[in-house]
Order: C-alpha cells, then structure tokens, then sequence
C-alpha cells in the first residue's frame, strides 16, 4: 500500500510541490479523508432535522465493460453472471432502507437525479428499467418531472438502452468520448475506434435526448495542438449541448499509474496550452464557459443536474461507490481504487441485509469551518463565483475574513477579483482551478488525505 499524497496550499510561487495540476476537486472533503465511523449513526438521526424538500438522488452503477488507464473511479471490469441482479436487489434493499430513514413521505422531495458510475448503461436495457423503477417507486423521485442525468460509454449507448433512458425522463446523456484519435485513444489505454463513437453519437441524437455532453481529455501521450483541434471540431460537429474538457492525471493504482511518473513542468506546461487552445475554440464557437472543464452551448435548454449542483447538501447516494451528504456529516461505504479491494466492497455490498444499510459507516463529519471552505471552493470553481451576500446570510461573516491569506495569494497571482458583491475568478484563474481549489483545503483534511493508505 500507498500513502495518498498531501494536497499543499500554494507557495510563494503560486503552487504546491505538484505544479498547477494538483487535483480535480469536484467535492470536499475527498473520500480519502473519510474515516471509519465507530458510532455508525442512524440515517434516521442523522437526516430527522434536515430539509428534505428539494434533495439529489444518485445511484452509482459499479461496473464498466474496459477500465481506462487514467481511471480512478469506483468500478469493476464486467461483472460474473447473475452480480449485476443481485447488486440491482442489494440496491433496493438499501433505497428501501434510507427511504425509511428520511420519514414522513409528505416532507420528502427530489428535485434532481444522477446515474453515475462506472458506466450505468453496463446494465441491460431491462437492467436500467429496472434502476428507474427503483430511483421511483422506492425512494419516491418523479424521473419524468425532474433533471435526470445519466452517464455512458459509446460501446454501452446502445439504441435499446437509449430508448429506456429516454422513456423514463432523462434529460441529459454524458459520453466519455476522451478523443476521437484511436492512437490517442490507445495511449490512454481507451480502447476504441472512432466509427464507434459517432455511431454511439448518432444513436443519442436519434433518441432526442435534450442535453448530449461530451467528455475529452488533453495532455494524452502524442497529442499536438492540431490532433486536440481535431477531436474538438470531430465533437462539435454533432453540436453537444455540453462539452467537458478534463486534463490528463495520472494517478497511484490506475493502469497509467504503473508507470514512474513526477512532476514534469514540460507536461504542465503542454496541459495549460491545450487547455487554452480549447478554451478559446469553444468560445469562439458559441459555448460559455462555466468551470474550468465545464462549457456550454450558448442556446442550450435549461441547465439541469450537473457534477456541482449535485454536491450540494441533501444528497442522498445509492451504492456502494455512492457518497451522501448531510450539513454535519458526508458519509460513504469504504473507498478503493485497486481491483481486488473493488470487488471484495461489491461483494460484500450485495450480501448485505436491508437493516445493514440503515447507519452510515465511512465518513468526515462537517464542522462550521469546513462548511465555510466546501460553500467557497464550489463557489468559486464556477465561473459565476461567489456571491459575497449570501455567504455573509449563510456564514455571518465575510469571505475576506474567513480566508485572507488565500484570497489574497490568489488576488497577488492575478487569479481572482472582487467588485464589491461577487468574488470571481479570472480566466487564468480558472485555468489553475486545480491549484486553487487544493490551496483551500484545511489542514485537517489534508493530514487525513496524507495518511490515507491507498488500496
């Protein structure tokens, strides 16, 4: 086992020992700062005083058909038969559990919902019927009335599974696509082929599903400015509502990790380019940025669940990879990314009881300061920022006197302004959104990220 390297605030030279590229934070705290809980609270105490009028529902499918080389996620390659019905009767056993948890069906609402994974379209057509029928019938979401947002690989996005997606309400699909090179695709050891993808793509087009994102990836071994402006013109051509632009990380455990791999100031550099190169491509075809990653198309349809509304409180997460939080406590199952510590979570998963999955059993509980940090780094990762009166109304107290020395680091780099209502990154400062966001976590938590063994 490894330990999980320290997330550092910035230095005097604007980053920590890891350069620009420090980590992806899309929530806090991270899961490696979870504990086991030795109380393993009630989900009935732990959710009896919390607003239960407007919650996310997210259900994580734990399986893929390929594992990528820069994955990191909580999946499985395949599934033996018969694993992915009893997780989906496992699945159930807990949706009924939690939803005993949350109380009087009078007070309880769902106002978003999210099937992530892995890869959710792994499951069958009649597999994800049957996902619907328990996100409805037993935690009570209406699919068909709320922002439902699913995600998929094209050799999973099948027409089948696409017409029940799009029968039971989902408004947007999310196709890991990465790049529309097969050699790139088989350096991030992606494997692929090109005429797949646009069938996948012309098949999510036929089921008029309203929101198509598309996810790459820069920074791929081999990849030039002219191959990066290929794949972004190959996905524009199909017109995504959304497109997503992630750098490259090569992380502990993953099939790219195996290699050595330290910071390299020529890769940083490489990333920061092409990420420019398609920040500018993508304004400059109608797309509004929204995040660093995230840009949008100008005349998109209203925006639903997306990876930051669905981080906010009142998230209530079904499997075992599933996250949900509570203004005191976010709480999980326990968290791997080795193969062989996956599926033994699996399979413990899928034996357990229903009464199993009323306590919460990993987790980081919520202290007022870290609440001020979570409601700050989501704030300002966005390109909207941070609405300075709402803070004070949530917090009592102003941004610049919670966090001084950080906002004024980042002021000093040039990476963040302020006119008085809204705190705002600039867009260099969102180009270092993953050098901004580490600089922000406390030191708490980045003791716990350090000393997390990694299995």
């Amino acid at each position: 086992m490894t330990t999980a390297p320290t997330a550092s605030p910035l230095t005097d030279d604007g980053y920590g020992p890891a350069g620009p590229y420090q980590s992806y934070v899309y929530a806090y705290p991270h899961k490696t700062a979870y504990r086991r809980l030795p109380d393993r609270p009630a989900l009935r105490e732990l959710w009896a005083a919390e607003p239960k009028d407007a919650l996310s529902l997210y259900l994580h499918i734990p399986f893929c058909e390929v594992r990528c080389g820069f994955c990191n996620l909580f999946t499985r390659i395949g599934a033996p038969d018969g694993l992915t019905g009893a997780y989906l009767d496992a699945l159930d056993r807990q949706a009924g559990a939690v939803r005993d948890a949350l109380g009087d069906t009078g007070t309880v609402r769902f106002a978003t919902a999210a099937f992530g994974g892995g890869t959710p379209t792994f499951l069958t057509a009649a597999e994800l019927d049957r996902l619907c029928d328990i996100a409805e019938h037993r935690m009570g979401a209406d699919l068909r009335a709320v922002p439902l947002s699913v995600e998929a690989s094209p050799a999973t996005a099948t027409a089948d599974r696409l017409e029940v997606l799009a029968a039971r309400g989902a408004t947007r699909l999310s196709l890991g696509v990465q790049s529309f090179d097969d050699t790139e695709a088989r350096a991030a050891v992606r494997p692929q082929r090109r005429a797949d993808v646009e069938a996948a793509l012309g098949r999510i087009r036929d089921a008029r599903l309203p929101v198509l994102n598309v996810d790459l990836i820069y920074g791929i071994d081999g990849q030039t400015d002219a191959s990066w402006l290929r794949s972004l013109d190959a996905a524009l051509a199909w017109r995504p509502e959304e497109l997503y632009l992630y750098p490259l990380y090569i992380r502990p455990l993953t099939g790219l990790g195996r290699r050595a791999h330290a910071p390299d100031p020529a890769w940083d550099a490489l990333r920061l380019r092409l990420y420019r190169l398609g920040r500018d491509h993508l304004l400059a075809h109608g797309y509004e940025q929204r995040s660093m990653r995230m840009f949008r198309r100008a005349d998109a349809p209203p925006e639903g669940a997306d990876d930051y509304a669905c981080q906010s409180d009142g998230m209530i997460g079904l499997g075992c990879g599933a996250r949900s939080y509570t203004a005191r406590l976010h709480y999980s199952f326990d968290y791997a990314v080795g193969m062989h510590r996956i599926r033994s979570i699996i399979d413990d998963y899928v034996a357990r009881p229903a009464e199993d999955f009323a306590h919460a059993e990993y987790g980081r509980r919520m202290d007022a300061d870290e609440s001020r940090r979570r409601h700050l780094l989501q704030s300002l990762l966005q390109a909207d920022g941070l609405d300075v009166a709402d803070y004070r109304a949530r917090f009592g107290s102003a941004p610049e006197e919670d966090f001084r020395a950080e906002l004024g680091r980042f002021a000093d780099r040039g990476w963040l302004t302020d006119d008085g209502t809204t705190l705002r990154l600039t867009p260099e400062g969102l180009a270092h959104s993953d050098a901004v966001g580490p600089a922000l976590f406390s030191a708490a938590v980045r003791s716990a990220m350090a000393a997390y063994e990694r299995k």
